[in-house]
């Protein structure tokens, strides 16, 4: 394989991986057509209020909201849908009006508690009581460790970012920093990327949860799903490990 080639190859594949690792950190940090399209992890709780008003037998009122503007976290009323990024999680009414919250560096997955601070108090106490068995309600778990997750994609991506523009200097010193910077990259993304995996897959145990054993069992009416920005993560992985054999070949063979 010529070394041109080799160059080409590993800086295309480098190059695709920051721009997916890009799109990953820019998920939900507004509401606008490509933010609004990439998350980590989603939340839908349209049928939560039916699942609670079946369970406790009695009407449920107030518990949503339809003003997509009011903020979130101060019992305003439960949205439909929640988004969450690596720097904030975004609300929806419906399937394009929502509001997001503050940035945050390293945003804490926290689905549990940003659903029941937009709801009423009284429906925040029947809501622990059904959940707080689950790895749903476990904040603490999932926030802890989708911080750690964040560090390690943020990592991957500066190394992702090295390896990219040390890979197109004709100079064995920076082919060497280019593999290695690509390897490193391909490690903390996937390490990354396992991490989200993991606790949305342990988060997606509420879908079959049953509230209620009457009337033939009451499932939550909460459904948690993974995010595209996971598929993305996963993605940018496979594009840097790739790119380290092409990295590796110029790196071993060049000579200037």
């Amino acid at each position: 394989m010529k070394g041109e080639y080799c160059v080409g190859g590993a800086s295309f594949l480098s190059f695709v991986a920051l721009l997916l690792l890009i799109f990953v950190h820019v998920g939900q940090i507004n509401t606008s057509l490509v933010p609004h399209g990439i998350a980590m992890a989603k939340v839908n709780t349209s049928g939560f209020g039916q699942a609670m008003q079946e369970t406790i037998t009695d009407p449920v009122a107030g518990l949503y909201t339809d003003n997509y503007t009011s903020p979130l976290g101060e019992q305003n009323g439960l949205r439909q849908l929640y988004e969450f990024g690596l720097y904030s999680y975004c609300a929806y009414v419906n399937s394009s009006a929502g509001t997001c919250t503050n940035h945050t560096i390293a945003d804490k997955f926290e689905p549990f508690i940003a659903m029941t601070s937009d709801m009423l108090p009284n429906y925040t106490t029947i809501a622990n009581s059904m959940f707080v068995n689950t790895t749903l309600f476990n904040s603490a778990y999932l926030g802890y460790n989708s911080r750690v997750a964040y560090y390690f994609i943020l990592i991957g991506t500066i190394f992702a970012t090295i390896a990219l523009f040390t890979g197109v200097a004709k100079r064995a010193l920076l082919f060497v920093i280019s593999t290695v910077s690509s390897i490193m990259a391909a490690l903390f993304i996937l390490i990354g990327a396992a991490i989200w995996t993991s606790i949305v897959k342990k988060c997606e145990g509420v879908n079959t949860l049953e509230l209620t054993q009457l009337n033939g069992g009451v499932l939550s009416g909460i459904i948690v799903s993974y995010g595209n920005g996971i598929y993305l993560a996963w993605a940018a992985f496979a594009c840097l490990a790739a790119a380290t054999v092409p990295y590796m070949v110029s790196c071993c063979t060049f000579r200037g």
